[in-house]
């Protein structure tokens, strides 16, 4: 199936790795323009390296920065338009996973995750609209999680920061049809990721025979995914890939599960 990104500008957050890189490598091997953004710029040039050699040379550009800070998302808009001349898609992928009990959670962390997780993406959507609508539309999509829907013991300020992401999404879903700027989320379930990764490799240095399926089949198990196994990061960039391509184009204001079933609601 054509996709309809060939040409296309894409900018994903969090996209040296996991989920986001997963989108790019996605969206670039349909033809796409992937600007990816991270902090660590030699994890972000790798993925960049990456996302070419799998694609066979996809076009990638990578700038590195804080989504926190204004000045990155200034940079960011200011890089993509030089280099591409346009943007399409916006990917809100940013964040990292907090999840305390609420009275241990200190006004640092709350002030944190929302600066990352809310005022990053609305930063960047607000950057990103007026160049939208001079291409005649676009597509943004959060990447959420299933907490931000039905948040569970000790699980912030997550999925706090994720619901007012999804609640986003519906009220801007309604404020921007007319500009043909479509909006949605992805309630991300249990995926591998970087943070997984890195997990895996603490439990390692104590048990060296513990094997990554091992690892992972355990994770699975611990939250009783239906499908029985954890989700790989390229299943959740092939629906992101779907939901910012011109297939997508009655698709706004939903959020899409992508969980293995996990989810206590559709």
């Amino acid at each position: 199936m054509n996709l309809g990104l060939q040409g296309k500008v894409a900018i994903i957050t969090g996209g040296s790795e996991g989920i986001g890189k997963a989108a790019a490598q996605s969206m670039a091997a349909e033809g796409a323009n992937a600007v990816i953004v991270a902090r660590r710029q030699e994890v972000l040039d790798q993925a960049a390296q990456d996302i070419r050699q799998a694609t066979n040379g996809g076009s990638v550009l990578s700038v590195a920065g804080d989504v926190k800070d204004p000045n990155t998302v200034n940079r960011i808009l200011e890089m993509t338009l030089d280099t591409f001349g346009r943007v399409d898609i916006l990917v809100n992928n940013a964040g990292t996973s907090m999840a305390k009990a609420f009275e241990a959670v200190s006004d640092e962390d709350w002030e944190g995750d929302f600066e990352l997780k809310v005022w990053g993406a609305v930063r960047l959507i607000r950057a990103v609209l007026p160049e939208m609508r001079k291409v005649g539309g676009g597509r943004i999509i959060n990447v959420t999680n299933l907490g931000g829907r039905t948040p569970g013991a000790s699980s912030m300020p997550t999925s706090i920061s994720r619901a007012a992401g999804i609640a986003i999404t519906k009220g801007l879903s309604k404020d921007l049809a007319k500009d043909n700027i479509l909006v949605t989320t992805v309630c991300i379930g249990l995926i591998k990721s970087g943070q997984h990764e890195r997990r895996y490799a603490r439990l390692q240095a104590e048990n060296p025979h513990l094997s990554t399926d091992e690892f992972y089949a355990g994770l699975a198990k611990g939250r009783s995914v239906p499908l029985g196994r954890v989700g790989e990061a390229s299943e959740a960039g092939d629906v992101i890939a779907f939901l910012a391509s011109e297939r997508a184009s009655y698709l706004t204001g939903i959020a899409v599960n992508i969980d293995g079933g996990t989810s206590a609601v559709v």
